[in-house]
């Protein structure tokens, strides 16, 4: 071997192995870290797919505004045909519709969506979410006093999934069904055949209120969006698969990260009881407490998956190869110090700059946002309004997180709530 072909040789080094991210979320602390750590972009494995998790918030920004990355998983990744049957995260690529849909399709898909999520009828819902929050309140109150009452299931869950049902029209005894499957959606510990069977059942609902709703129209956003199918003749309107995983998608995007933003801010405002009482004093707004929150425990701590079109060079030299599959890092990047400084990893309701990507960017941002906003401001003063001595039930280090390597948020969340206030 000449010296020449032996230093060209020590050059080309066998990349690293992916990161393995852990399907429990157990410890996401250390894997931010990790993830932060290790330059713009680094290899992970998330239950058996290896991609690229970028953390840099710079990079991510640019990332999800380039042409030259894509979301549509059966033109531009070569994987897809050998995974949508083995990957137990399989879902998250192949269902057909604006989550997934690349250039003119998302164009096409956003189009006709936007109608529902308008800002008219997203302000229209306020006196609802009050509402239900103040419901919600009311059944708390024969447990009020020292019993130990789970939030998140009796404020953080019932909210987002009430609301949510009431836009698409989803009966009551539908409603419990949707959840169940829903979660399972979250759950990255389920096998490759659970994760079948919950979407199989999770079809069939869809395709059950689609049937419910053909057949008796409402002003709902399913009766819109069937009419938005239906009426259109030229090409231009929703396929069959289309309305169904639309459907799936506005669900679980409406329901399921509400119910984890709810219950971090919930946590963030009963460990940090000098700002409560900042918030309580008007010194801040529980929109504030709503938008630090989503920039420190957004509800989704990475979203699988995008691709590369062609071959993408980064800053640092490497590249993403075309058809390689990209992880963006929502978690990691939210609480990056290039972008939040030396206090990124803490929880300051008076940060002025609370800038996040919980909701993405670009083009594929989220359209349920403000309505996330709202449900989360107003779950935060109805509650601490309404019982301003309310307490955790076991010290913060025992929470348990999520099952879940994508999903925010605690298994429960025990309080005591003390005594009801005045108002």
């Amino acid at each position: 071997m000449s010296q020449q072909s032996a230093q060209s040789h020590d050059s080309v080094r066998p990349p690293r192995p992916p990161l393995v991210l852990d399907p429990n979320g157990a410890d996401w602390q250390s894997e931010f870290r990790t993830l932060r750590d290790s330059g713009s972009a680094v290899r992970v494995d998330i239950l058996g797919v290896t991609a690229w998790s970028v953390a840099d918030p710079a990079l991510l920004k640019q990332l999800l505004t380039s042409p030259d990355v894509s979301k549509d998983a059966r033109t531009h990744w070569p994987d897809f045909g050998n995974r949508v049957t083995t990957w137990p995260l399989a879902l998250w690529v192949a269902v057909q519709n604006m989550f997934t849909a690349y250039g003119g399709d998302h164009r096409r898909l956003r189009r006709l969506i936007s109608p529902t999520l308008s800002a008219r009828r997203i302000a229209a819902l306020a006196p609802m979410v009050e509402q239900t929050v103040s419901a919600l309140l009311d059944g708390l109150a024969p447990d009020s006093g020292d019993t130990v009452v789970d939030l998140r299931q009796r404020l953080a869950y019932p909210l987002p999934i009430t609301v949510i049902s009431h836009l698409l029209g989803v009966a009551d005894e539908q409603t419990l069904h949707f959840r169940q499957v829903v979660d399972g959606i979250f759950d990255t510990t389920l096998t490759q055949e659970q994760q079948a069977a919950n979407n199989d059942r999770l079809f069939a609902l869809a395709d059950e209120l689609i049937v419910a709703k053909r057949a008796t129209p409402g002003d709902d956003m399913t009766s819109l969006l069937i009419a938005a199918r239906d009426d259109e003749t030229d090409g231009s309107g929703l396929t069959h698969p289309e309305l169904r995983d639309t459907i799936i998608l506005l669900i679980s995007a409406g329901y399921e990260t509400t119910v984890n933003v709810i219950d971090e801010a919930l946590v963030a405002m009963l460990t940090h009881p000098r700002q409560l009482t900042r918030v309580r004093a008007g010194e801040f707004r529980w929109e504030d407490v709503a938008e630090e929150t989503l920039r420190l425990q957004p509800a989704l701590k990475f979203l699988p998956l995008r691709f590369a079109v062609g071959d993408l060079t980064l800053p640092d030299g490497q590249t993403i190869r075309r058809g390689e599959a990209i992880l963006p890092s929502y978690g990691p990047a939210n609480r990056h110090p290039d972008w939040h400084g030396d206090t990124a990893d803490a929880f300051d309701v008076s940060r002025l700059n609370k800038e996040h990507l919980a909701f993405g960017h670009g083009v594929h941002f989220c359209l349920g946002a403000p309505l996330a906003r709202m449900e989360v401001a107003e779950a935060l003063r109805g509650l601490f309004t309404r019982y301003p001595d309310v307490r955790l039930a076991v010290p913060h280090e025992e929470l348990r997180p999520l099952g879940s390597m994508i999903s925010n948020g605690h298994q429960a969340l025990p309080v005591r709530l003390g005594v009801p206030g005045d108002a």
